[in-house]
């Protein structure tokens, strides 16, 4: 039965995730950022994730309830959210500083690129915290079965850092002019996925 469930959970993770299919995100997003800061950004990213799928696995049935939060709610927010992204992406939107204040600027943009929009919806999105609280509830509060969850939930995202790390090799195989146009076309990709996850929402809300 654990082994069946351990399969069951790593199988639904790895699919709702797809840590192959975020690949061409993180390039598009990462672009023009040293190879440091990319690498920075993979880690704080799987990091965030993690944190998050592993507290919808402990307590997030709980907190949403709590807060009187709907998944379809949340997927319309972070649909919204996404789209804004999407558009800087396509229309090359960029942060002007002076020269004395790049490094900061630098700082800045791994923070908040790192946890919006990579970490959040991309890898921890309303599907990856669905599956893991309907996981959670089949363990039937069995610490064991937790542990499994909490134990698939990282072999997956570190699966998502080893992808992520190897982005960038392709990143550089692509050049330059390369890069910018893959900026904009999986800038044009994301924005349909935005507004994707806000007409799932509206269709559940509506529905319901």
């Amino acid at each position: 039965m654990l082994l069946e469930f351990f399969i069951s959970a790593l199988v639904t993770l790895l699919v709702v995730v797809d840590p192959v299919g975020l690949v061409p995100s993180y390039i598009a997003i990462t672009t023009g950022l040293r190879a440091k800061a990319r690498r920075s950004v993979a880690l704080r990213a799987c990091l965030i994730a993690a944190a998050i799928l592993a507290g919808s696995a402990l307590a997030g049935d709980w907190l949403l309830r709590t807060l009187s939060i709907t998944l379809p709610a949340f997927r319309i927010a972070g649909g919204l959210l996404l789209f804004s992204i999407a558009s800087e992406m396509v229309f090359g939107v960029r942060i002007t500083r002076q020269s004395k204040a790049a490094e900061q600027v630098i700082e800045d943009r791994v923070r908040n690129v790192a946890a919006f929009p990579l970490a959040i919806p991309l890898m921890a999105g309303p599907g990856a915290i669905t599956a893991t609280v309907l996981l959670a509830g089949r363990s039937d509060g069995d610490p064991v079965r937790l542990a499994i969850l909490l134990a698939v939930i990282a072999a997956v995202l570190a699966f998502c850092l080893v992808t992520f790390t190897l982005a960038g090799r392709i990143a550089k195989l692509i050049g330059t002019t390369g890069n910018v146009v893959m900026s904009r076309l999986l800038g044009v990709l994301l924005a349909a996925l935005a507004v994707q996850y806000v007409i799932d929402g509206l269709r559940v809300a509506l529905a319901g």
